[in-house]
């Protein structure tokens, strides 16, 4: 596999417009709700990015047709359906793999899959998702590393209490529960946007489900769906990065179709900090000033401040006076990024599950890697003030998420190129 990189040449303030895609996660969820209708099922704002194309590769596996059309348009067809397992080769690649178990065993009673890869931030158990399989009646056996669930006749409606607010196991028990006998009810959902996203597709395909976005999802089920149309909503992980990259580079820059929203707990934290953050009737302006003030964060399930956006608000708080600490409450692994940030001159320490940062410090250009897809992003943020030239490699971690960002970042003023 080729290993791509870029090439930042710090120091040019980013102005103007950028348009944030469709999400990421809301892509790869809809994909996954597909399957549980023989008719078209056609989706709009599809970002073209490499775990989408994933997606689509599993379905195709599984038996459905994938067809991207127009500019950010796919139309899916699942009548084919005639598998139930996914290979380890394209599970391993994808975290958002293991929302075809929930799909395949409520419309065709049975599902095998291994555990979901994706970034290596952390450990992701699937026991909630299992218990919430057998809460619906089914049969749930592991065989090496291979999961297989199975039920004869429909899935039986129950309660279902997480452990702890899982999107994934939130999203999984709800595409199950959508063809289940009865009420389901899920206490400890998680509440994040691309689930009431989610949610307003399924209805759109004749299911039943009420109270999602909050902790409790109810979902009655019915005995089919069909298809729909439906518009996927902005990336808000890719909008609060170009938020914070508008305001690291002292810059102006207008968020078109972000979600204010969707990213309350991160302006919050922009603004206790200094930057300038307003709603625009397009969707949000950031301006950004010199002078920044440290500030105290902490990575939490939604509405708290997204685990996938705290690496690129360290990367900001390197350019704040003070100490600031950012203490990550999701996964176990985020800091990876500490390691690049400080090749690059960053006072930045790693202590538990805490980033503590110094600033403001003066950053340079060296090599560095994109270990992850967020931990990329912070390291392109904070290239984009480093005196001379970064060189990032390892950047489809960020094709994972980002399309255009180079080409975007270009539009805004920057200084970037891939090689």
């Amino acid at each position: 596999m080729s290993n791509p990189s870029y090439r930042i040449t710090g120091g040019k303030a980013l102005h103007g417009r950028v348009r944030i895609g469709g999400s990421k996660n809301g892509a790869d969820y809809a994909i996954a709700a597909a399957l549980l209708t023989a008719d078209d099922v056609v989706l709009h704002n599809v970002p073209d990015i490499l775990d989408v194309r994933q997606m689509g590769e599993i379905l195709a596996h599984l038996g459905g047709k994938v067809e991207r059309f127009g500019p950010s348009s796919v139309r899916i067809n699942c009548a084919g359906v005639a598998a139930w397992d996914v290979p380890a080769s394209m599970v391993v690649r994808l975290r958002a793999s293991f929302l075809v178990m929930g799909p395949l065993l409520a419309r065709f009673g049975r599902a095998s899959c291994p555990p979901p890869g994706g970034d290596a931030i952390g450990i992701r158990p699937l026991d909630v998702h299992l218990a919430g399989f057998r809460v619906l009646g089914a049969d749930v056996t592991q065989s090496g590393d291979i999961f297989d669930v199975h039920k004869e006749g429909p899935l039986r409606a129950g309660r279902v209490v997480l452990d702890y607010p899982s999107v994934m196991g939130t999203l999984n028990v709800m595409l199950a529960a959508t063809l289940a006998d009865g009420e389901t009810t899920i206490i400890n959902a998680a509440s994040e946007p691309e689930i009431a996203d989610l949610a307003t597709m399924l209805n759109a395909m004749g299911a039943r489900i009420s109270g999602a976005g909050t902790h409790t999802v109810r979902i009655d089920g019915v005995r089919e769906l069909h298809g729909c149309e439906h518009r996927i909503i902005a990336d808000r992980l890719e909008a609060g990065t170009f938020a914070l990259a508008a305001a690291i580079t002292g810059g102006e820059v207008e968020l078109e179709e972000a979600v204010p929203e969707h990213l309350d707990a991160l302006i919050w934290k922009m603004s206790e900090a200094g930057a300038e953050v307003e709603t625009t009737d397009a969707g949000l302006r950031v301006r950004g000033r010199s002078g920044y003030r440290a500030v105290n964060a902490q990575a939490l399930p939604y509405p708290g401040l997204a685990t996938d956006l705290q690496p690129q608000l360290a990367a900001f708080l390197t350019q704040a006076t003070g100490t600031s600490t950012i203490h990550e409450r999701v996964f176990d692994n985020r800091l990876l990024y500490v390691t690049e940030l400080r090749k690059m001159g960053a006072d930045v320490l790693a202590t538990g599950q805490t980033a503590i940062i110094t600033g403001p410090t003066k950053l340079r250009g060296v090599p560095v890697r994109a270990l992850d897809v967020r931990a990329g992003s912070a390291c392109v943020l904070a290239a984009l003030v480093a005196e001379g030239t970064t060189e990032i490699s390892d950047v489809h971690h960020l094709d994972r998420a980002h399309e255009e960002l180079d080409g975007k970042l270009r539009a805004l003023g920057a200084s970037i190129e891939r090689t």
